[in-house]
């Protein structure tokens, strides 16, 4: 038998005869042992140890094997996949790599996606999905299962209970590779796993008895595991996965988020919120709730190779007083949007879609992040990322430092999230400055904002043949966010950034009604004293003619809360009481 894997199987990465590890040769001494009857004595077949140990490649060659040495003619070998592979094992497609690496083999192989066959012997691999329709019927010499702790669902444990070796077979086996899974939710695995390791030891980690072969290891088995990388890992890892990936330690799904003492190393007391810097790109993360959680509202820019907490704000509702998104969530928006050079805005549409709706048509750039389990993985694992490495700087805020440590992390096989452990704790800043981070990190500016349409417009202005003479250069107010353009008459003129500021060249006639005009607002006016002196006033009849272009976010402001009832003394309190926040 390792006569055969020395001699005829090939290495895909070397082309060389496989050298295999000491704990693959002690396991490969019993799996394959027969009785006196041909039977096979373990027909359950349970190799673990840390990633990285070649466990893919350990069951394409015992796959091999058992398929060409034991399973006589039309044998048959089934490879499935867990619930995150969906339709394809990895096993098959090295089993694959490893016909086509090997002389003797890959030109008396037939193959296809999802099988290999090898018609001398009518003996077939196959490659099935994680169904149990897929294998009904099946008599395999040998099933593989990679990578057990997926087997999560319903339809997965069905699956392998159809794979169990078929008796009309003199010798077949069910073979599981895998590292450890999460203790009560990996329940096909943990039961593989105290039913193997409860039987006697016959040598190093290799469990034997009751028709069970089981090496399960803590320990790294492969050469290339040395300490160097075992640090790496460790450096780069949760402690949670560091256990369960490189240990092969069962663990629980639930662990604290960060430690305190990492988060502490992030707070520099000589920070504090910024009030406003009109030139400052920032990202805002926003976690909404009407009625029981907080609502967060965070704002981060890059800062070097950092992220830098620019202010947040926290509103608490009630059952019995839910939240006005109007005058919050939506009021703290446009006053952020009124303070910096908001770049992007990531909220979850769930109970946010009529506030991004109306903000979206005043030009604000709202971007959807639906809380689905990839988005909250990604976010989830780069603040981590950024919290461990010290790459985020933080203001001083107890508030926030609570809601840290009320937050674990939930892993699960398809990612892990942050959670709160009781309902009552409150950690939706932790999740608003998550997606925030992550936007702040990967540069994602909506079209027609943010600094690289900056740039964009910078570089076209540069290379832009001349505008005619009588074309107006009109400065649009550094305090206020710039339209993606401005219409004037019917006609839509482009922004461009010149020199740091973003401007307008429209037509003298134009100019005078953006400038002249009774409509005209004293923010553009006063940012274009010098070009607004040199026109000349609009005719009587011009004069009556309102200029199309968007009103000034405090305009906007007033014009919402008139449509809702509110008189202007209260709405010019509230805008008030919203500039001298902090």
């Amino acid at each position: 038998m390792i006569a055969f894997i020395t001699s005829v199987l090939r290495d895909p990465a070397t082309g060389r005869p496989f050298e295999l590890l000491p704990a693959e040769i002690s396991f490969l001494e019993h799996a394959f042992n027969l009785d006196e009857t041909s039977r096979a004595i373990y027909p359950e077949l349970t190799y673990s140890a840390p990633k990285k140990s070649g466990k893919t490649a350990f069951a394409a060659i015992l796959t091999l094997t058992a398929t060409l040495l034991y399973g006589g003619k039309n044998a048959e070998a089934i490879c499935c996949a867990n619930d995150l592979e969906q339709s394809q094992s990895r096993v098959f497609s090295a089993i694959e790599a490893i016909v086509k690496a090997s002389p003797r083999l890959k030109d008396r192989a037939k193959i296809t996606k999802s099988e290999l066959f090898f018609p001398d012997v009518s003996a077939s691999i196959k490659a099935i999905a994680s169904d149990a329709a897929g294998a009904a019927g099946a008599n395999p010499v040998i099933s593989v299962g990679d990578e057990l702790w997926g087997f999560t669902t319903e339809s997965s444990r069905r699956l392998w209970d159809e794979l169990v070796p078929p008796p009309t077979r003199r010798a077949a086996w069910r073979l599981v590779t895998t590292y450890a899974g999460y203790s009560g939710e990996s329940l096909l695995l943990e039961e593989l796993y105290k039913a193997g390791t409860a039987q006697p030891l016959i040598g190093p980690d290799l469990y034997a008895g009751e028709g069970r072969l089981t090496f399960w290891t803590h320990k790294p088995v492969a050469p290339w595991q040395d300490d160097r990388w075992l640090a790496q890992m460790r450096s780069s890892m949760r402690p949670n996965a560091f256990a369960r990936i490189i240990e092969n330690r069962w663990v629980a799904s639930e662990s604290a988020f960060v430690d305190l003492a990492m988060w502490d190393r992030c707070v520099d007391p000589g920070l504090r919120p910024l009030q406003s810097d009109c030139g400052l790109p920032v990202f805002i993360g926003v976690d909404a709730s009407l009625k029981r959680d907080s609502t967060a509202i965070i704002a981060v820019t890059g800062d070097g190779d950092r992220v830098r907490l620019v202010s947040h704000k926290v509103f608490q509702p009630s059952p019995d007083r839910p939240l006005d998104f109007e005058e919050t969530i939506e009021a703290e928006i446009v006053n952020l949007c009124s303070r910096f050079d908001v770049q992007a805005i990531r909220y979850d549409p769930w109970q946010m879609a009529s506030v991004a709706q109306r903000l979206i048509k005043r030009g604000v750039p709202m971007q959807e992040y639906p809380q689905t389990s990839g988005n909250l993985t990604d976010s989830s694992s780069n603040l981590y990322e950024l919290i461990k490495g010290e790459n985020l700087a933080v203001y001083p805020d107890e508030a926030m430092r609570t809601s840290i440590s009320q937050a674990i992390a939930i892993e699960t096989p398809r990612g892990w999230r942050i959670a709160k452990e009781k309902q009552k704790h409150k950690i939706d800043v932790v999740v608003a400055l998550a997606m925030a981070s992550l936007a702040a990190v990967k540069q994602e500016m909506m079209p027609g904002f943010g600094v690289f349409e900056f740039y964009r417009r910078a570089s076209e202005t540069a290379t832009t043949v001349p505008l005619v003479a009588d074309m107006i250069r009109v400065v649009w107010p550094q305090d206020q966010a710039a339209p993606s353009h401005l219409e004037v008459g019917g006609t839509p003129y482009l922004v461009k950034a010149e020199s740091g500021a973003f401007v307008f060249y429209v037509t003298k006639d134009h100019a005078r009604q953006l400038l002249k005009g009774p409509f005209s607002s004293a923010a553009l006016i006063a940012a274009n004293t010098d070009v607004a002196a040199g026109l000349e006033p609009l005719p009587r009849e011009t004069a009556m003619l309102q200029p199309m272009r968007p009103p000034s976010i405090d305009e906007y402001v007033m014009q919402v809360q008139a449509a809702r009832g509110y008189e202007t003394r209260k709405t010019l309190e509230m805008l008030q009481r919203s500039r001298s926040w902090r």
